[in-house]
């Protein structure tokens, strides 16, 4: 294999194992397992790749895949899924606020995302900022609404650093960037879908406050996350997605050169 069209088609079903033919035009991209079998269970599908690093599952054009946690697979995902030349790519994932008004609970639709982590280094120089697809974003700001629920905007810092919250000298910097959230994914995902020129977008899930002691996540917190607000998250994320697909409108407002 010498060409990276040729590499993304072999491994981007050997990650899944699920054929190309199979992937739907319109994706939605998660952290984890339970979204996917939240979504089988919405639509009644099955549920593939269980034996493989990436769980996966298709209904109507839509396919949901957790590619697991991290800035290195969040890149490795956005080239693989170059190899099916997805029309929207939307990413459903989990935050930590950093402001004192956010609550676990809420929702932030990232307007850019602050760099942090690194991996985009390797696809555009640093100081290039990671911006979502206008338009994607309005469909998940309409998605929002239909469900009667609010959202904050803001930019997002993403770390590959995931123990960082005794670190004081960390914390004081993330305040002086003034970041509304902190994950591990999302700058990356926006970068590698530019470079890859897939229109991408991202509706995160507040699922801890960090910077106060009592509210840095646990396993008796996020499990109660999942119960409490996953299923609202994924409904959100499905009928944003569904909104795109179903009216043919283009995403691509950026142009990719």
């Amino acid at each position: 294999m010498n060409t990276k069209h040729e590499i993304v088609n072999d491994w981007l079903p050997r990650y899944t194992g699920t054929p190309l033919k199979e992937f739907g035009r319109y994706i939605l991209l998660t952290n984890f397992f339970s979204y996917v079998q939240a979504f089988s269970e919405r639509f009644t599908c099955e549920v593939r790749g269980l034996d493989s690093p990436m769980q996966m599952a298709t209904k109507n054009d839509v396919t949901i895949i957790s590619f697991g946690m991290g800035s290195p697979l969040a890149a490795t995902i956005m080239d693989l899924l170059t190899a099916v030349k997805p029309k929207a790519v939307l990413f459903l994932g989990k935050c930590g606020g950093l402001k004192k008004s956010i609550k676990v609970g809420e929702f932030i639709l990232p307007i850019a995302a602050i760099r942090g982590e690194g991996t985009s280094n390797d696809y555009l120089p640093m100081e290039i900022p990671a911006l979502p697809s206008f338009r994607l974003q309005m469909a998940v700001s309409h998605s929002i609404k239909k469900y009667q629920q609010d959202y904050w905007t803001g930019t997002v810092y993403t770390t590959n650093r995931r123990v960082w919250e005794h670190d004081q000298e960390f914390r004081s910097y993330l305040k002086k960037v003034r970041a509304t959230a902190i994950d591990m994914e999302t700058a990356t995902l926006f970068t590698v879908g530019f470079i890859n020129r897939i229109p991408h977008g991202a509706l995160l899930l507040v699922s801890d406050l960090p910077m106060v002691p009592e509210g840095i996540k646990t396993a008796e917190s996020d499990k109660s996350v999942t119960s409490n607000y996953v299923k609202l998250h994924l409904d959100i994320g499905v009928d944003a997605i569904l909104e795109l697909a179903e009216s043919g409108e283009s995403v691509k407002h950026l142009r990719f050169t």
